[in-house]
């Protein structure tokens, strides 16, 4: 629409300075004549823009103009207030920072906008963790994002599961992963992904590292999700499910047989842990493979009868 391209190059030329109508057409992703067009409409409006000509010419705004126009839609206000989550921001040392930065964004936004965002505020709630999970004592994570940010090694004492379990490591630390109400911080060399819940003790240090230009932690932690759960869930198992019964990790359903059961295979981590978790889905589910699982949990069902038999 019309009326958002002017926002945009209004708020392109006070944030960038000077750019050529080519630069703005690029951007904008329209010809050079229709942001010749809309120039020429910003100005009827009484915005102060000027024109250079020659080799270093472009448009500019008066120096010193600024607007409080922030070109935001109802919708990315609201998902503006909504993305701002206090309890992470506080963890990493920054709630009152986040606090500031919201009030002066909802200062200058319109009045429907404010209601708008208002409105987000006071409807939704942000609560990463789990019901069932304590939250986990991270005492070092401002410590961890101050050295994220400013490019400083750490040394830090980490627990690990494997033996030895307590090693001293020195991480070159790339930034910070928030998963289901638990902080990881991905570090090189490597990279190598670490708890920090899991650091017991930490020293920083003067040492300056450079990220690698290349490195890019969305896709990192993409591939690394990916590469985690191949690795966790090496086994399978075949089991037949109730009408309706479903399972999430389920790689394949065969048809609906008489009874309106299905077949489908079932990734699991090993026989001990799937005992666990099909037990839970009680009479829903049938085990038909490996066949310890099923024997195992066969062995269970007729303890727990023999227990409440009486």
């Amino acid at each position: 629409m019309k009326s958002s391209r002017l926002v945009s190059i209004l708020l392109l030329l006070q944030t960038r300075g000077r750019m050529t109508a080519a630069q703005l057409a690029e951007e904008l992703e329209v010809s050079v004549r229709t942001v010749y067009r809309d120039v020429e409409a910003l100005g009827a409006a009484g915005v102060p823009l000027y024109g250079d000509a020659g080799h270093a010419g472009g448009y500019r705004l008066l120096d010193g103009y600024r607007t409080r126009l922030t070109g935001l839609t109802a919708d990315e206000a609201e998902a503006l207030f909504l993305a701002g989550a206090p309890g992470p921001a506080a963890e990493l040392g920054l709630g009152s920072v986040l606090a500031a930065a919201q009030l002066k964004v909802r200062a200058a936004l319109p009045a429907e906008l404010r209601a708008h965002a208002d409105r987000i505020s006071g409807r939704f709630h942000l609560d990463a963790p789990g019901w069932y999970a304590e939250a986990d004592a991270t005492p070092y994570l401002p410590a961890v994002a101050d050295a994220v940010w400013n490019g400083r090694v750490l040394h830090v004492r980490y627990r690990r599961w494997a033996r030895p379990t307590d090693v001293e490591r020195r991480l070159e630390p790339y930034g910070l992963v928030l998963k289901a109400g638990r902080w990881y911080v991905v570090a090189g060399p490597g990279p190598r992904t670490f708890r920090v819940d899991q650091i017991l003790e930490l020293a920083t240090s003067d040492e300056e590292f450079s990220r690698p230009d290349d490195f890019d932690l969305t896709a990192y932690w993409t591939a690394y999700q990916r590469d985690f759960h191949e690795r966790l869930y090496r086994e399978e198992a075949l089991v037949r499910l109730a009408p309706g019964v479903t399972h999430g990790r389920a790689a394949s359903y065969g048809p609906v047989d008489g009874d309106g059961w299905r077949q489908a295979r079932v990734p699991i981590e090993s026989v001990d842990r799937a005992l666990g978790e099909f037990l839970s889905m009680g009479a829903g589910v049938e085990v038909l493979e490996p066949p310890e699982l099923r024997e195992r949990l066969a062995e269970t069902v007729r303890q727990l009868a023999a227990r409440y038999a009486g």
